[in-house]
């Protein structure tokens, strides 16, 4: 008898719901808590001991990190710490991992890197410190949170130690950049990274500090007074002034149903027999506030904000929930000329607090869906036009397909807003990255005006903003062989191919932790020296020693 299919995965969450984190917010500082529930883990099979976390305690971390961004942004400094006497996180739980497919491996990496990427945006773009506070023990994915924060200040008492134990202990990777931000973030000289990296009781005291891999050191005694000392040197520093108060995220609250997804602007429809989906964007169905007044009274239902959010649950619960899935069609529909006034209108009240944050939200969802291991093909219909923050959805494709309907046909119209407030994980935009070699094609489009007027398909295909432009008559045909070829090729070289190819120009921490992970952890993943019977993920806790094939490749 076949074990009934797991329950899909849930992404959304709010503070009284937490079982694993406490938010406290007092004035310009907050803390955050990790008090993980033993018992609550996402699935049975584990217990979450010694603050270890599983996918559902880092969703709640990322939920925090968003509700301090839009509900209390007068938070200049967030402490991150532990509600375990002389443990402050001892990383993602082992048998959690073992136990888990592949897939959810690789995923779960995926969703822990962008929830700590999201940490350090909060710091660089909206001034939102962050000090890891470790009054006791940190090792392997622990660790790694606290190196997303800007300053770690470790206690001195003796025992309490920072370490990466992943290569000694479970013969995988760090899976959260962790060997990354050693080296590139924090600039731990190459040979004192190594031996940190292989030395599984990790480094404590004095030698952390000299080696760089805290910031600072307190005695038990006077921890908890450093700490307050440096959270509100931390929240001094922000350069980034804040507004006097937040607004609420309302509930996203899709509509649910075997075959489809529906949010208010994005809607998800599955077609399983063909393991493709269609994503459809909305435009706004009401006028874009035109004063900084109006816009804080928008509040949550702004639509770059309530669009940016939806569009990251549905890629979130793609990713996990529908791993057969391999095609995506990336479709927009409504008035595009109310996209452009939504823009043209965001844009120029970027001085507003809100503003601002609804672009850099909008910012991370995209940039998610350029890190989604799915083929995406934008898809634009007769009289359909991809347009502005829209427009990028079709510049983050794999391939873009534009009707060229003599009567009507499809096209592009870009704004100010594709010209770099949307930028990807290697620090240029979509047309930037798009037109690497060609620098002075983005130069022409940005001559041409912002917005620089509708190209049809025809004309969006000679500026090399569509892939392909099929007149009415073949279009059908053309969309739907393209569609089965790409689903009968193998999903694993399908995913590497993307990834290779979709972050031209230079490397950045960002695109080095996720082309190391994309390529190192998942091949890891599969080795039996980590996943065979008598690998060390596998055989973690279990008094047998793992047994390794011994030759290098």
């Amino acid at each position: 008898m076949d074990s009934p299919a797991p329950a899909p995965i849930r992404f959304e969450t709010h503070p009284s719901r937490y079982r694993h984190w406490e938010l406290a917010t007092e004035g310009r500082l907050a803390s955050l808590t990790l008090a993980v529930d033993e018992s609550g883990g996402l699935r049975p099979g584990y217990a979450l001991k010694l603050n270890s976390y599983d996918l559902g305690v880092d969703i709640e971390l990322a939920d925090a990190v968003e509700r301090l961004r839009f509900e209390h942004p007068e938070v200049r400094c967030t402490v991150i710490r532990s509600a375990m006497d002389r443990v402050f996180c001892s990383g993602a739980n082992i048998y959690m991992l073992a136990s888990s497919s592949h897939g959810f491996k690789v995923n779960f990496c995926k969703f822990t890197n962008e929830t700590r990427l999201a940490i350090e945006d909060a710091s660089s773009l909206s001034g939102q410190r962050t000090l890891a506070a470790l009054a006791g023990t940190c090792a392997g994915g622990g660790y790694e949170l606290a190196l997303a924060a800007d300053e770690i200040l470790l206690v001195d008492d003796g025992s309490s130690s920072v370490s990466l134990p992943e290569v000694p202990l479970l013969g995988v990777l760090p899976g959260t950049g962790g060997l990354t931000r050693l080296v590139d973030k924090r600039q731990v000289r190459r040979d004192r990274a190594d031996v940190f990296s292989t030395r599984a009781e990790g480094i404590r005291g004095q030698r952390a500090l000299d080696w760089g891999l805290v910031d600072g050191l307190a005695p038990r005694s006077r921890f908890e007074g450093r700490v307050r000392e440096r959270a509100e040197a931390l929240a001094e520093s922000s350069p980034v002034p804040a507004p006097e108060s937040g607004i609420e995220l309302d509930p996203l609250g899709p509509e649910e149903s075997e075959d489809r997804l529906r949010y208010r602007h994005v809607e998800v429809a599955f077609d399983r027999g063909e393991r493709s989906a269609e994503l459809t964007v909305r435009a706004p169905d009401e006028p874009f506030p035109a004063t900084a007044e109006a816009l804080r009274a928008a509040g949550g239902s702004l639509w770059h904000l309530r669009l940016a959010r939806e569009l990251d649950d549905a890629l979130c619960r793609l990713r996990f929930n529908e791993a057969e899935t391999g095609v995506i069609l990336l479709r927009c529909a409504g008035d595009p000329d109310a996209v452009r006034e939504a823009d043209d209108r965001l844009r120029s009240l970027d001085s507003a607090w809100l503003a601002r944050e609804s672009r850099f939200r909008m910012a991370r969802a995209l940039r998610r869906l350029d890190q989604t291991a799915r083929s995406f093909f934008a898809v634009g219909e007769s009289g359909e036009r991809f347009t502005g923050t829209l427009a990028e959805l079709l510049l983050a494709s794999d391939r873009s397909f534009l009707c060229d309907d003599l009567d009507s046909p499809a096209g592009v119209e870009l704004t100010a807003l594709n010209f770099g407030a949307y930028p990807m994980g290697n620090g240029l935009s979509r047309l930037e990255t798009r037109f690497v070699g060609e620098p002075q094609r983005v130069e022409a489009l940005r001559r041409g005006g912002a917005p620089g007027g509708v190209l049809p398909a025809a004309e969006a295909l000679a500026a090399g903003l569509a892939t392909f432009a099929p007149d009415d008559l073949d279009w059908d045909d053309e969309l739907r062989l393209a569609i089965e070829e790409r689903a009968r090729f193998s999903p694993d070289a399908l995913t590497g191919m993307e990834a290779s190819l979709r972050f031209a120009g230079p490397e950045t921490m960002e695109t080095r932790i996720f082309g190391r992970l994309s390529a190192w952890q998942n091949w890891i993943f599969q080795r039996p020296n980590a996943m065979g019977e008598r690998g060390a993920l596998a055989l973690y806790g279990k008094p047998r020693r793992p047994a390794f094939d011994w030759e290098r490749t």
